[in-house]
Protein backbone atom coordinates (compact mmCIF):
# COMPACT_ATOMS: atom_id res chain seq x y z
CA UNK A 1 0.00 0.00 0.00
CA UNK A 2 1.22 3.59 -0.98
CA UNK A 3 1.40 5.88 1.95
CA UNK A 4 0.63 9.41 1.09
CA UNK A 5 3.33 12.07 1.99
CA UNK A 6 1.78 14.72 4.38
CA UNK A 7 2.47 18.41 3.29
CA UNK A 8 3.61 20.47 5.99
CA UNK A 9 4.38 24.12 5.63
CA UNK A 10 8.06 25.31 5.56
CA UNK A 11 9.87 26.14 8.72
CA UNK A 12 8.80 30.46 9.52
CA UNK A 13 5.95 30.05 6.71
CA UNK A 14 2.08 29.46 7.91
CA UNK A 15 -0.21 27.75 5.79
CA UNK A 16 -2.59 29.97 3.70
CA UNK A 17 -5.46 29.10 5.82
CA UNK A 18 -3.95 29.86 8.99
CA UNK A 19 -5.32 33.23 11.15
CA UNK A 20 -2.84 35.94 11.91
CA UNK A 21 -3.73 38.06 14.86
CA UNK A 22 -3.11 41.28 16.36
CA UNK A 23 -3.33 42.93 12.80
CA UNK A 24 -5.55 46.00 12.34
CA UNK A 25 -5.62 49.21 10.41
CA UNK A 26 -2.93 51.47 10.66
CA UNK A 27 -3.04 54.02 13.99
CA UNK A 28 -4.53 51.24 16.20
CA UNK A 29 -8.06 52.92 15.46
CA UNK A 30 -10.61 50.13 14.64
CA UNK A 31 -12.35 50.26 11.57
CA UNK A 32 -10.85 53.26 10.71
CA UNK A 33 -13.39 55.46 13.55
CA UNK A 34 -12.52 59.01 13.74
CA UNK A 35 -11.26 60.32 16.98
CA UNK A 36 -14.15 61.41 19.26
CA UNK A 37 -15.05 65.42 19.81
CA UNK A 38 -15.63 66.89 23.11
CA UNK A 39 -19.30 67.87 23.53
CA UNK A 40 -19.57 71.45 25.00
CA UNK A 41 -22.28 71.91 27.60
CA UNK A 42 -25.27 73.41 26.02
CA UNK A 43 -26.75 76.04 27.75
CA UNK A 44 -29.92 76.47 29.16
CA UNK A 45 -32.87 78.29 27.67
CA UNK A 46 -34.45 80.27 30.24
CA UNK A 47 -37.87 79.62 30.55
CA UNK A 48 -39.48 82.45 33.24
CA UNK A 49 -41.80 81.29 35.81
CA UNK A 50 -42.64 84.50 37.92
CA UNK A 51 -44.24 87.32 36.32
CA UNK A 52 -41.50 89.45 36.91
CA UNK A 53 -39.55 87.34 34.84
CA UNK A 54 -41.98 87.29 32.25
CA UNK A 55 -42.28 91.29 32.31
CA UNK A 56 -38.18 90.98 31.55
CA UNK A 57 -38.30 88.51 28.84
CA UNK A 58 -40.84 90.49 26.54
CA UNK A 59 -38.99 93.86 27.47
CA UNK A 60 -41.63 95.46 29.76
CA UNK A 61 -38.60 95.62 32.28
CA UNK A 62 -35.15 96.82 31.16
CA UNK A 63 -33.35 97.83 34.02
CA UNK A 64 -32.31 96.66 37.48
CA UNK A 65 -32.71 99.96 38.38
CA UNK A 66 -36.36 100.30 37.69
CA UNK A 67 -36.83 96.54 39.77
CA UNK A 68 -36.18 98.43 42.83
CA UNK A 69 -37.87 101.47 42.61
CA UNK A 70 -40.44 99.59 42.29
CA UNK A 71 -39.73 97.00 45.29
CA UNK A 72 -39.75 94.40 43.46
CA UNK A 73 -38.73 90.25 44.74
CA UNK A 74 -36.18 88.72 42.29
CA UNK A 75 -37.27 85.13 42.55
CA UNK A 76 -35.06 83.63 39.28
CA UNK A 77 -31.06 83.88 38.19
CA UNK A 78 -32.27 84.53 34.52
CA UNK A 79 -33.37 87.88 35.26
CA UNK A 80 -30.15 89.03 36.32
CA UNK A 81 -28.62 86.93 33.53
CA UNK A 82 -31.32 88.60 31.28
CA UNK A 83 -30.50 92.57 32.38
CA UNK A 84 -26.61 91.99 33.18
CA UNK A 85 -25.52 89.53 30.31
CA UNK A 86 -21.56 90.87 31.31
CA UNK A 87 -21.68 89.60 34.85
CA UNK A 88 -18.71 87.50 35.59
CA UNK A 89 -18.59 84.97 38.53
CA UNK A 90 -15.67 83.76 40.72
CA UNK A 91 -14.85 81.15 43.23
CA UNK A 92 -13.66 83.36 46.64
CA UNK A 93 -13.77 80.93 49.10
CA UNK A 94 -14.29 76.83 49.57
CA UNK A 95 -14.47 75.09 52.61
CA UNK A 96 -15.76 72.02 54.61
CA UNK A 97 -18.47 71.54 57.20
CA UNK A 98 -17.87 68.34 59.17
CA UNK A 99 -20.42 67.56 62.32
CA UNK A 100 -21.23 64.73 63.99
CA UNK A 101 -24.82 63.33 63.82
CA UNK A 102 -26.09 59.93 65.45
CA UNK A 103 -25.18 57.80 62.02
CA UNK A 104 -21.51 59.26 62.50
CA UNK A 105 -19.69 62.10 61.06
CA UNK A 106 -20.86 63.60 58.18
CA UNK A 107 -18.98 65.83 55.88
CA UNK A 108 -20.58 68.94 53.74
CA UNK A 109 -18.56 71.45 51.44
CA UNK A 110 -19.46 75.05 51.61
CA UNK A 111 -18.60 77.66 48.77
CA UNK A 112 -19.06 81.49 48.20
CA UNK A 113 -19.32 82.94 44.48
CA UNK A 114 -18.77 86.43 43.70
CA UNK A 115 -20.64 87.59 40.58
CA UNK A 116 -19.82 91.32 38.82
CA UNK A 117 -19.72 93.44 35.70
CA UNK A 118 -16.60 95.43 36.98
CA UNK A 119 -18.88 98.72 36.29
CA UNK A 120 -21.11 99.09 39.29
CA UNK A 121 -22.88 95.68 40.11
CA UNK A 122 -21.68 93.15 42.28
CA UNK A 123 -23.49 90.22 44.13
CA UNK A 124 -22.28 87.56 46.59
CA UNK A 125 -24.06 83.87 47.22
CA UNK A 126 -23.10 81.47 49.66
CA UNK A 127 -23.71 77.62 49.31
CA UNK A 128 -23.66 74.00 50.89
CA UNK A 129 -23.95 70.69 49.58
CA UNK A 130 -22.13 67.81 50.01
CA UNK A 131 -20.79 68.05 46.49
CA UNK A 132 -18.25 70.62 45.85
CA UNK A 133 -19.50 71.35 42.14
CA UNK A 134 -23.11 71.56 43.58
CA UNK A 135 -22.06 73.66 46.32
CA UNK A 136 -20.36 75.73 43.68
CA UNK A 137 -23.73 76.02 42.03
CA UNK A 138 -25.94 76.89 44.36
CA UNK A 139 -23.51 79.53 45.38
CA UNK A 140 -23.55 81.00 41.87
CA UNK A 141 -27.50 81.29 41.33
CA UNK A 142 -27.23 83.01 44.95
CA UNK A 143 -25.11 85.28 43.82
CA UNK A 144 -26.99 86.49 40.86
CA UNK A 145 -30.26 86.93 42.95
CA UNK A 146 -28.30 89.08 45.21
CA UNK A 147 -27.15 91.43 42.54
CA UNK A 148 -26.94 95.41 43.64
CA UNK A 149 -26.25 98.30 41.94
CA UNK A 150 -23.15 100.46 43.07
CA UNK A 151 -22.75 103.85 42.71
CA UNK A 152 -19.19 104.87 41.01
CA UNK A 153 -17.87 108.32 41.60
CA UNK A 154 -14.61 110.61 42.73
CA UNK A 155 -14.99 111.61 46.06
CA UNK A 156 -11.41 112.42 46.78
CA UNK A 157 -10.89 116.14 48.07
CA UNK A 158 -7.16 115.00 45.95
CA UNK A 159 -8.57 114.45 42.57
CA UNK A 160 -12.27 116.27 41.81
CA UNK A 161 -12.62 114.34 38.38
CA UNK A 162 -16.17 113.65 36.96
CA UNK A 163 -15.13 110.24 36.32
CA UNK A 164 -16.11 106.98 38.01
CA UNK A 165 -12.85 105.38 39.11
CA UNK A 166 -14.30 105.32 43.17
CA UNK A 167 -16.70 105.71 45.38
CA UNK A 168 -18.69 108.92 45.83
CA UNK A 169 -17.91 109.44 49.65
CA UNK A 170 -16.65 107.61 52.56
CA UNK A 171 -19.19 104.20 53.65
CA UNK A 172 -18.50 102.11 56.13
CA UNK A 173 -20.42 98.25 56.23
CA UNK A 174 -20.45 95.54 59.05
CA UNK A 175 -20.72 91.62 58.42
CA UNK A 176 -20.45 89.79 61.42
CA UNK A 177 -17.57 90.93 63.84
CA UNK A 178 -15.50 92.12 60.58
CA UNK A 179 -15.85 96.07 59.85
CA UNK A 180 -14.34 97.36 56.70
CA UNK A 181 -14.48 101.13 55.54
CA UNK A 182 -13.83 102.53 51.93
CA UNK A 183 -12.45 105.99 51.33
CA UNK A 184 -12.63 107.33 48.24
CA UNK A 185 -9.17 107.93 46.64
CA UNK A 186 -7.35 109.85 43.88
CA UNK A 187 -7.29 108.39 40.50
CA UNK A 188 -3.97 106.70 39.49
CA UNK A 189 -3.22 105.22 43.30
CA UNK A 190 -4.98 101.72 42.56
CA UNK A 191 -6.65 99.78 45.59
CA UNK A 192 -5.05 99.22 48.75
CA UNK A 193 -6.76 96.45 50.44
CA UNK A 194 -5.77 92.53 50.55
CA UNK A 195 -5.88 90.02 48.06
CA UNK A 196 -9.36 88.71 48.32
CA UNK A 197 -10.76 92.59 49.49
CA UNK A 198 -9.34 93.88 46.59
CA UNK A 199 -10.46 91.76 44.12
CA UNK A 200 -14.05 91.69 45.07
CA UNK A 201 -13.79 95.75 45.18
CA UNK A 202 -12.50 95.14 41.45
CA UNK A 203 -15.33 93.16 40.29
CA UNK A 204 -17.52 96.08 41.66
CA UNK A 205 -15.91 98.66 39.26
CA UNK A 206 -13.56 100.48 42.03
CA UNK A 207 -10.22 101.47 40.62
CA UNK A 208 -8.87 103.71 42.94
CA UNK A 209 -10.00 103.54 46.94
CA UNK A 210 -8.43 103.25 50.50
CA UNK A 211 -9.83 100.37 52.97
CA UNK A 212 -9.62 99.85 56.70
CA UNK A 213 -10.26 96.66 58.11
CA UNK A 214 -10.75 95.39 61.81
CA UNK A 215 -12.01 91.48 63.12
CA UNK A 216 -11.53 88.41 61.82
CA UNK A 217 -10.41 89.13 58.01
CA UNK A 218 -9.83 85.81 56.78
CA UNK A 219 -13.33 84.64 57.69
CA UNK A 220 -14.50 85.02 54.18
CA UNK A 221 -18.21 84.98 55.18
CA UNK A 222 -18.46 87.93 56.90
CA UNK A 223 -15.51 89.75 54.84
CA UNK A 224 -17.47 89.72 51.78
CA UNK A 225 -20.89 90.86 53.96
CA UNK A 226 -19.34 94.05 55.02
CA UNK A 227 -18.13 94.65 51.67
CA UNK A 228 -21.67 94.27 50.24
CA UNK A 229 -23.12 96.11 52.62
CA UNK A 230 -20.60 99.16 52.24
CA UNK A 231 -20.92 99.10 48.72
CA UNK A 232 -24.52 99.42 48.90
CA UNK A 233 -24.67 102.66 50.79
CA UNK A 234 -23.34 104.36 47.73
CA UNK A 235 -26.70 103.38 46.22
CA UNK A 236 -29.30 104.10 48.82
CA UNK A 237 -27.40 107.09 50.38
CA UNK A 238 -26.56 108.90 47.08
Amino acid sequence: MSQKAESKPQGGQRGKGTPVYGGGPPGGAKGGDRPRRRREPEEEVWVPKTILGQKVASGEISSLEEIIELGLRIQEAGIIKKLLPDLKSEVVDVGIIQKMTSNGQSTRFKAIVATGNENGYLGIGQGKSKQMRIAIEKATNAAYLNVNPIKLGCGSWECRCDQKHSVPFKVRGKGGSVTIEIIPAPRGLGLVAGGKIKRLLELAGLKDAWTTAKGSTPTMNSTSKAILDCLRQTFSQG
